[in-house]
């Protein structure tokens, strides 16, 4: 070694955490000034809310459509015909297509409950 310079101590096991004491007065403590933050939990309301303005954002966008859309036009169906607006026929057209599809999801739940109870008689 060289003069002016001092040994090394030795060393000794540490524990490898901070006592209890210290750790403690050393951390933020947890009160009313910070809450922990936690989402809030999904229920049937909070879907039924975003549910309800989904479905005002399509009707807005519908209105605006049919508003953009009042050409008349000429219509014709199983013989009976009139003039609607363009916007208003191509609604109907939607609401139609709409209805079939609910009505053939339904038939097909219907049929898929009457297998799942015929399956559990047995």
């Amino acid at each position: 070694m060289t003069e002016g310079t001092s040994p090394e101590p030795p060393r000794t096991s540490a524990p490898t955490s901070a006592p209890a004491s210290a750790s403690t007065s050393t951390s933020t403590p947890t009160d009313a000034r910070a809450p922990a933050t936690q989402p809030a939990p999904t229920t049937k309301t909070g879907i039924a809310f975003g549910a309800l303005i989904a479905g005002a954002i399509v009707l807005i966008l519908l209105l605006v459509f049919i508003l953009e859309n009042t050409e008349s036009v000429k219509i014709s169906y199983f013989g009976a015909g009139g003039h609607l607006p363009l916007g208003v026929a191509l609604l109907l057209a939607a609401i139609g297509g709409a209805l079939v599809t609910g009505i053939v999801g339904a038939a097909r739940i219907v049929q898929l409950r009457r297998h799942v109870r015929r399956r559990a008689r047995r």
